[in-house]
């Protein structure tokens, strides 16, 4: 048989035939007078196990083990491991599947999505700052905060906002703080009003985050990109409510 032909008769490409050549799982044929390869009925029947064996999952490397050492113990214990490794995948693949029922199933997934179901709710909290862009901007900071932080800062974290937003007084303040901040967007940053913004600031922040707060005001890069993203005089109010938190520890 020429390579076509068994590529054709086992359901295969010749590019995978000779893929498998150049692996070492199918051995090369003798070559006829005139160069052609010489495809047996044997190649045909080992390519045809390297297809059912690749089909059920099975890397290239596990295939030559198998082709290896033909024995039945092996190629069970290979199966064997194999079938764990699917029921893991399938156990993610099912726990996906979960969070992406909760968000699909809310009201509304948010511009900063997609984040849990309970961030989701501390966002629907936060729909009467939503014309706020420094609002929006810690939107996004507590979504970076969520995906990077470990479980117990994740809850602490939504625990203090979530305890500020329940109460009318905190949501004033809150407002308050942002409105100071979104009217400095176009300020210097020796405007007196930095001042006032940064104490409101440091009024609203909860102090149940005052670690995470204080650790903003040390020097690194992400810092540096973190106060970047705002105009001067926004960065530098944010600046002196971090030291106002600090000199409170």
């Amino acid at each position: 048989m020429r390579i076509g032909e068994l590529a054709a008769a086992v359901g295969v490409t010749t590019r995978t035939v000779r893929h498998y050549h150049h692996q070492g799982l199918l051995p090369e044929p003798e070559r006829l007078g005139n160069g052609y390869r010489n495809y047996t009925l044997r190649h045909a029947v080992v390519l045809a196990r390297i297809r059912r064996l690749t089909e059920l999952g099975l890397g290239l490397a596990e295939v030559r083990d198998v082709l290896a050492d033909d024995t039945e113990k092996e190629l069970t214990e290979i199966l064997q491991e194999l079938d764990e490794d699917l029921a893991r995948q399938e156990a993610a693949i099912r726990e996906r599947r979960v969070r992406l029922r909760a968000l699909l199933d809310a009201d509304g997934l948010p511009a900063e999505g997609p984040v849990s179901p309970e961030l989701a709710a501390l966002f629907s909290e936060m729909a009467p700052l939503s014309d706020s862009p420094m609002a929006a901007k810690d939107r996004e900071v507590l979504a970076l905060i969520e995906a990077t932080a470990g479980p117990e800062e994740r809850e602490r974290m939504l625990s203090a906002v979530s305890s500020v937003l329940t109460s009318p007084e905190g949501v004033a303040r809150a407002n308050e703080a942002y409105a100071l901040l979104d009217a400095l967007a176009e300020a210097s940053v020796d405007d007196p009003r930095v001042d006032d913004a940064a104490r409101k600031l440091a009024e609203s922040t909860p102090r149940e985050l005052l670690p995470e707060a204080v650790s903003l005001d040390h020097g690194s890069s992400f810092l540096r990109a973190f106060y970047a993203d705002f105009a001067p005089a926004q960065a530098e109010a944010i600046r002196r409510a971090m030291r106002i938190l600090t000199e409170e520890t």
